[in-house]
């Protein structure tokens, strides 16, 4: 099942790409479950999210147990009410996904050959031992994708991953490997269907869970430390380059990410402001439980309590008057588990 702790805030912050413009608010229940205009809970974990003309569609994996049984896509304008648009790939697809496990699904458009493009993390469903990737392709964002392949990428293992389609129009794969200790980052080939190349192997930080996005130039790629099923706290690392240098991993956020893990980065353009800001661009959240607003220099003042989950209970607490900030991370929103605010 989806609850947008799985999405929104550091697991997947939607980032205003644009000057803000006044727009009418939108407030939405953060790590609550989240169900469809039909009222069905909506299955898209380790979701991601594309942008096709005014519409959104959210896609992630939809389980009998823990094995693999669709990729199911809802569409949205507004990022808060969810039409189910369809299966786009199912254990029916290719006999190889009859029995098996499909994490963490990503699609990216390819311009030149007007396909779809859709990678995800593949087992064999009885052992986490296979570590490939899964490749299917759609004429349609919602339509039904025809399994091209699977494999390692250039034989090293690859688990949890995500998909980043650069402003050149290029296309790279980020995938952890050898037991998470790395992370790869691949160039696609044309097709965006296979591997180009290997451009940067970030070594031995252990890390995992990986979402990518760029803002003036300067890429940021949001990780998670390898802790099986136990939150930890996100850390993120900048490049002007894909192929590196890369700065070292820098925690931020709660230090259980408010028990999230990074899934996807969503650009947002011509959003409505919302109370979370840097010392450029606004960023629009779909909950604020906490938010800080730069108030000079690299200090912030605190424009809203914060919840906390310790264990099965549930705590608030009094922010302090200020609290420092990251001046560099173009990310100010660091929401709760809970108390939802218009952004």
């Amino acid at each position: 099942m989806f609850s947008w702790k799985s999405v929104c805030c550091l697991a997947s912050a939607l980032i205003a790409a644009t000057t803000p413009a006044l727009a009418e608010s939108v407030a939405i229940n953060n790590g609550s479950q989240f169900a469809d205009t039909a009222g069905n809970a909506i299955q898209a974990h380790g979701a991601g999210i594309i942008k096709v003309d005014d519409t959104y569609y959210l896609f992630g994996e939809n389980r009998t147990g823990y094995l693999f049984k669709a990729v199911s896509m809802y569409r949205s304008t507004d990022l808060k009410t969810w039409t189910f648009a369809s299966d786009v790939l199912t254990a029916a697809s290719a006999t190889s996904l009859n029995t098996s496990n499909i994490e963490r699904p990503k699609i990216i458009y390819n311009a030149a050959t007007k396909k779809y493009v859709l990678w995800a993390h593949k087992e064999n469903g009885t052992n986490y031992n296979e570590a490939r990737v899964v490749v299917a392709t759609s004429d349609t964002v919602d339509g039904n994708y025809v399994y091209q392949s699977e494999f390692r990428p250039l034989d090293n293992e690859s688990r949890d991953m995500t998909l980043f389609l650069d402003d050149d129009g290029t296309g790279y794969l980020i995938s952890a490997a050898k037991n998470n200790y790395d992370l790869n980052i691949y160039k696609l080939n044309d097709s965006f269907t296979g591997i180009d190349s290997l451009v940067k192997v970030l070594a031995g930080n252990h890390r995992e869970a990986p979402a990518v996005f760029k803002r003036d130039g300067v890429y940021f790629l949001i990780t998670s430390a390898a802790t099986g099923w136990n939150p930890n706290q996100a850390a993120y690392q900048t490049a002007t380059s894909m192929a590196g240098p890369w700065t070292a991993p820098t925690t931020f956020g709660d230090p259980r990410t408010y028990n999230s893990q990074s899934t996807w980065v969503q650009p947002l353009t011509g959003a409505g402001t919302g109370p979370c800001r840097t010392a450029a661009p606004w960023a629009r959240c779909l909950s604020s439980a906490r938010a800080y607003r730069p108030q000079g220099g690299h200090r912030c003042r605190c424009l809203g309590d914060g919840a906390q989950r310790q264990g099965a209970r549930r705590t608030r607490r009094q922010p302090a008057p200020e609290a420092a900030c990251q001046p560099d991370l173009p990310l100010r929103h660091l929401g709760g588990l809970g108390g939802a605010r218009s952004c």
